[in-house]
């Protein structure tokens, strides 16, 4: 895994607390992600990759029911997300 859950929650306000959780199992579930789809990048075995990829697009389902509730959780990340889709769309659309 490439990120490191925080060793001490416990100082992590209460009032931030169930964010930082959040934001931590989303990390995890993006390492699982490509973890899974480097693997299936490696392997010549069709069914080992069919697994691997089905595996990682349920770990992107994941992400985003952890983002859902990031949203419902962080009015500031509501309006920064917000933000960057409108700088985005400056580099036009696929």
């Amino acid at each position: 895994m490439t990120s490191k859950t925080p060793i001490n929650l416990g100082k992590v306000g209460k009032k931030k607390l169930n964010v930082e959780i959040i934001r931590t199992a989303m990390s995890a579930e993006l390492d699982a992600i490509s973890l899974y789809e480097q693997l299936s990048a490696q392997t010549d075995d069709v069914a080992v990759k069919g697994v691997l990829l089905d595996v990682a697009r349920e770990e992107k389902t994941h992400f985003g029911e952890f983002q859902e509730m990031l949203l419902r959780m962080d009015s500031e990340q509501v309006k920064e997300l917000e933000k960057a889709r409108e700088e985005v769309k400056q580099f036009g659309e696929k």
